[in-house]
């Protein structure tokens, strides 16, 4: 997952240089992965130790960034299919003005806010408070795109509590800077349970069919 995910952002036109966070003790595995599985050379691969949290690993993999960098966008391992294009127009809508970006689908199912049923068993039902509009819901994606300033800003000023943000345009939502949503694509989903990668290997099937992917 993470070659696949790795070779999409190298694909790129927009992308230069790629870091990769890895897990502390595990930099040298990651190097050795990646060197072997032929990904192309012309553009540059960094890894780097990351921390215990997301939120902390993508603040140290913003550290690794060359001063030069202003546009950084943030990937998730978890989404190795994520298309070219959708990169491309991700780092495309930052450059042409706004301070962050995510790409994101429109639901297909009704979505319910519910009251957790503290201390009860999983699964015990629970009371629904709410029915959300939702044409006005969307299914957030990444790679998510910042300034970097803009990023940078709200790794210093939103605090990590627990395990930490899981949406980095989350952080920059409560600086009060504006984000705006491009279109996702559906074959951007991500990778967490047996039936997710039954459909990543069909995807993967019909890409070398059709284009030698």
């Amino acid at each position: 997952m993470l070659v696949h995910a790795v070779r999409a952002l190298i694909r790129a036109r927009a992308v230069t240089l790629v870091v990769v966070v890895a897990p502390p003790d595990g930099v040298n595995k990651v190097r050795a992965l990646l060197d072997s599985n032929g990904l192309p050379e012309s553009k540059e691969i960094r890894v780097v130790a990351g921390g215990a949290t997301r939120q902390e690993s993508v603040r140290l993999g913003l550290a690794a960034l060359p001063e030069a960098v202003d546009t950084v966008l943030v990937h998730d391992a978890a989404r190795p299919l994520v298309p070219v294009d959708m990169v491309d127009a991700v780092a495309e809508a930052v450059r042409a003005g706004a301070p962050a970006v995510v790409p994101g689908l429109p639901l297909a199912d009704t979505v319910k806010q519910v009251e957790p049923a503290a201390g009860s068993a999983k699964g015990a039902p629970e009371a629904v408070v709410g029915t959300p509009e939702r044409a006005l819901l969307r299914a957030v994606q990444t790679p998510q795109g910042f300034r970097r300033d803009i990023l940078v800003k709200a790794h210093e000023t939103v605090a990590a509590t627990g395990e930490g943000a899981t949406d980095d345009a989350g952080m920059v939502e409560r600086l009060g800077t504006p984000v705006v949503v491009v279109p996702g694509h559906e074959e951007a989903f991500k990778v967490t349970r047996p039936l997710d990668l039954v459909l990543a290997e069909a995807v993967l099937a019909r890409r070398r069919a059709n284009d030698g992917y």
